[in-house]
C-alpha cells in the first residue's frame, strides 16, 4: 500500500483540485457565495432587461431562473432546503449591464452547500475557511460549536486528530512530563 502523501504532495494535489474547482465554478453562468446561513447568487444580464422580463421561481427545494422566452440559466434541485419567505431576488445596475441577485436563506444554518443546484459541479466544503465575521453573528456557544465542528471536519479530512483527541493527547503528554517516573509506553489512548 502506498504511504500517505507528503505535505508538499498534498499541497500540490489540493492546488490542482482547487484550480479545477475554480475553473468549473467560473464556467457556470452565475457566480455564487455563501455564509453558513445563506447563499447569494449573481447573474449578469443585459441592461435593457427589467423584472417583468425575468422568470424566477424559488421553492423550498428548487430554483428556476430564466429570461422569458430563453432557455433557463438555472433550473434544478437545491442541495438543501431554503426558507422561501426569507429568500429574495433583486435587479441591480452594474457598469456593464445589470446583476440579477438572488438571496437564498438556508433552512439549516449549520451546513455548507457543495453547489447551488445538484447538477452543478461540487466544491470541496471541507476547504471553506469561514470568515470570522460570518461566525461572529452567531451567539458564543453556537459559534464555538460550529468552529469546533469545522475544525474537526478539516482535521478528519487530513487524517489528523480531532480537537477532543488532541486535547486528550495534550493532557496525557503534560501528565507524563509531570510524572517522568511512570511508564506510559502501554497507555491506551481513546
Amino acid at each position: 500500500m502506498p504511504g500517505s502523501p507528503t505535505p508538499s504532495e498534498r499541497v500540490a494535489v489540493d492546488k490542482e483540485a482547487k484550480a479545477k474547482e475554480d475553473e468549473e465554478q467560473a464556467a457556470l453562468p452565475y457566480k455564487w457565495t455563501q455564509t453558513i446561513k445563506d447563499v447569494d447568487i449573481s447573474i449578469e444580464i443585459s441592461a435593457n432587461l427589467r423584472g417583468k422580463d425575468l422568470d424566477v421561481k424559488l421553492t423550498k427545494t428548487k430554483l428556476y431562473v430564466a429570461i422569458k422566452g430563453q432557455a433557463p440559466i438555472i433550473d434544478g434541485d437545491l442541495p438543501h432546503s431554503i426558507l422561501v419567505d426569507e429568500s429574495t431576488w433583486t435587479l441591480e445596475p452594474t457598469p456593464s449591464g445589470k446583476d440579477l441577485s438572488i438571496h437564498l436563506d438556508k433552512s439549516n444554518k449549520l451546513e455548507w452547500w457543495p453547489h447551488v443546484i445538484t447538477s452543478a459541479p461540487r466544491i470541496d466544503v471541507s476547504k471553506i475557511q469561514p470568515e470570522n465575521s460570518q461566525l461572529s453573528d452567531l451567539d458564543g456557544e453556537t459559534r464555538s460549536m460550529v468552529e469546533k465542528m469545522m475544525f474537526d471536519q478539516r482535521q478528519k479530512e487530513m487524517g489528523r486528530p480531532t480537537s477532543d483527541e488532541q486535547k486528550k493527547a495534550d493532557i496525557l503528554k503534560k501528565f507524563q512530563e509531570q510524572h517522568p517516573e511512570m511508564d506510559f509506553s502501554n497507555a491506551k489512548m481513546g
